[in-house]
């Protein structure tokens, strides 16, 4: 009664379109003006003689650059908003997959469960080991090695992920108390994510000595920030579609009793 594989995927593309909104203000808000201070020191940089940010170079020695910033902050919205809806897919298609294998009670709680693991190994698993930074560092020459171990870091989270369940079903499946099995859970995991952060090699670059501490922190921060927003909303807003499918069915069981 609306719960089928199809109404779940709509909820879940809903879900995605919020998460993405959400995430795209938080840029706006929050990324940006971090941005525009790593900008300075770019400009700053380029007019000593250093590199340049090669997306705002002059076009053909003109005055205005190749990108305008306004148009970039819109192109990162609308791609936050498309990044949004495909995590809400897959989110869906896990959920449908895994529902009765969730922890939570209800629906609501099951997807604050899985929006919370997926956020531990998607997203900040790879921020611990290969943290975002902001445009005045980074060497264009490492961008495909950065993007190798980060995509590295991202499969081993999920692979993680996936282990961990099935360990427990296993304990569970020979009688171990839930005590025993939270606990073997919790070392497991522990031990699995320091062995990711400390065999995986890390980032390639350096950070420049004209970028400030606080600003790089600040771009970090700010960038886990939006992730964890993405994935907060997409937990929230899903959850609720799902309860708000269940309620009719939930009304209706005292009078069919």
């Amino acid at each position: 009664m609306g719960t089928t594989f199809g109404s779940v995927l709509r909820r879940g593309v809903l879900a995605g379109v919020s998460a993405g909104v959400a995430a795209a203000v938080v840029i706006w808000l929050v990324v940006e003006p971090v941005i525009r201070r790593a900008l300075v020191v770019e400009d700053s940089r380029s007019l000593h003689g250093g590199r340049s940010a090669p997306s705002r170079l002059p076009a053909h020695g003109g005055d205005e650059p190749l990108v305008s910033r306004a148009a970039q902050v819109v192109g990162g919205a609308v791609t936050a908003v498309l990044v949004g809806v495909a995590v809400g897919v897959i989110f869906a298609v896990v959920f449908a997959r895994c529902r009765g294998r969730l922890p939570g009670r209800g629906d609501f709680g099951r997807s604050m469960a899985l929006a919370a693991v997926g956020f531990a190994a998607v997203s900040l698993l790879p921020a611990l080991k290969i943290p975002s930074n902001p445009p005045a560092v980074g060497d264009p020459a490492t961008v495909g090695r950065r993007t190798m171990l980060y995509a590295v870091v991202l499969l081993l989270g999920v692979a993680i992920a996936i282990v961990v369940p099935v360990l427990d079903r296993r304990l569970a499946s020979r009688g171990t108390v839930p005590s025993t099995r939270w606990a073997i859970d919790v070392a497991v995991t522990a031990a699995l994510v320091v062995l990711v952060l400390v065999l995986v090699p890390g980032s390639p670059d350096a950070v420049p000595a004209d970028v400030p501490a606080s600003l790089l922190w600040d771009f970090r921060l700010a960038s886990l920030a939006q992730l964890a927003t993405m994935w907060l909303t997409l937990g929230l807003v899903f959850g609720l579609l799902m309860e708000r499918a269940d309620a009719p069915q939930r009304a209706l069981e005292p009078v069919a009793a």
